[in-house]
């Protein structure tokens, strides 16, 4: 197959830009017998720059990763620019690893796009500052359906959510999944933990549960921090803190950090406990998942929990919602609350807290878990989804 990649979002720092970037690398690795077309709008990287792939790129006045979020918007021009771009290739099949970087392609070309989940749908008053952003994105995702061969999504939770809150039929929709990067290990070195802490802002000599992800209404972390609230009131845990790491701004996405921090500022019990470390390299965020006692995900909704993956590689379990695909990822190696009752969310966080047989059960149960995803199988997935899409 001469397959086209929209790889615009490669440069995201989101967890969609995560997964265009392992995703490809695995599919560049494991698929030499076919050829793939990347569309860029920046200078290429050297993970793309390998046998098999060629590089076409597109001349546009802001880059997706800039124009096409929450708080913005694409130019029709530079839309027409990649779809144009498209159209001159000798491709068989087109593929967008992220819908939100998604434009038109020409009549008879078969198209795979993912859809990571519907939470757009679902919440949208959580996820658009404006009506103007949610009505741009209703018929981006309108025309994307209508011309799309195939859906691609991550867990059968986000599938789900695309058949109820988007109308496409189950038989349409592929499942494939996502991974840890291999750098996403367990780190023991006692001076690379303290050093993340330090750049982080994160005290020494306490133990953390950390967050790592968005700070967007529908991740629920006004609900977290009464659950820690409510755990700490019960004593016996004044050295436990909580690290919410992401971008403070949103990186263009809809964030209500002035909230949170107004919450954390008027709650005595948060003051001095919860700490905004704003995006962290990879390098640290691997000490930081390393040195934590777990991590959270409190999300009314999620398509997979890319997080969730990369900490139990290093050998951390999860505090998370039940809802949506958090189960699904991490099965046995994590305990669960119900994201809108804050006094599960507090028993949880006092038994992770309190109970140390229960922790290093969880942890054994991470690792062994975090090992049954890998981006080769995702990458054969994919494969898979655009043989059936062109047949």
């Amino acid at each position: 197959m001469r397959i086209g990649i929209d790889a615009s979002c490669w440069w995201s720092r989101r967890g969609f830009g995560r997964f265009t970037r392992e995703l490809l690398k695995a599919m560049f690795a494991m698929s030499k017998e076919h050829e793939f077309y990347l569309f860029v709008d920046r200078e290429p990287e050297s993970d793309m720059q390998v046998p098999g792939v060629h590089i076409v790129p597109v001349n546009i006045s802001r880059p997706v990763t800039e124009a096409a979020v929450a708080l913005g918007s694409r130019s029709v021009t530079d839309v027409l620019s990649f779809s144009r771009a498209a159209s001159r290739a000798p491709l068989d099949i087109m593929f967008f690893p992220a819908v939100y970087s998604w434009f038109p392609v020409r009549p008879g070309l078969p198209s795979v796009v993912t859809m990571h989940d519907a939470i757009a749908e679902h919440f949208p008053e959580m996820i658009f500052p404006d009506k103007k952003g949610r009505l741009f994105w209703t018929l981006k995702m309108r025309l994307a359906r209508w011309q799309a061969s195939r859906v691609m999504t991550v867990s059968n939770a986000a599938k789900q959510e695309i058949e109820k809150y988007l109308g496409i039929k189950p038989d349409k929709i592929d499942v494939v999944s996502e991974a840890a990067d291999p750098q996403f290990v367990q780190i023991t070195d006692k001076v690379i933990l303290a050093t993340a802490r330090e750049r982080a802002g994160v005290p020494a000599g306490v133990r953390i549960i950390i967050y790592v992800g968005g700070l967007a209404p529908h991740k629920n972390i006004p609900g977290l921090l009464q659950g820690l609230v409510g755990a700490v009131t019960r004593g016996g845990l004044d050295d436990v803190h909580l690290v919410l790491v992401g971008d403070i701004k949103g990186d263009g996405f809809h964030s209500h950090y002035e909230e949170l921090s107004e919450l954390v500022a008027n709650e005595p019990y948060l003051q001095d406990r919860v700490h905004f470390t704003g995006y962290v390299t990879d390098q640290d965020l691997v000490a930081l998942y390393s040195d934590a006692l777990a991590l959270t995900l409190p999300s009314f909704s999620e398509g997979f929990g890319l997080p969730a993956i990369e900490a139990m590689a290093c050998g951390v379990p999860v505090l998370a919602s039940s809802a949506g695909s958090i189960p699904e990822v991490v099965g046995d190696a994590g305990l669960y609350f119900d994201p809108d009752d804050v006094s599960q969310i507090a028993d949880a966080i006092y038994r992770l807290a309190s109970d140390e047989e229960t922790v290093n059960v969880l942890k054994e149960k991470a690792l062994a878990r975090s090992r049954t995803f890998t981006w080769e199988r995702a990458a054969g997935l994919t494969i898979a989804c655009l043989e059936d899409a062109l047949r």
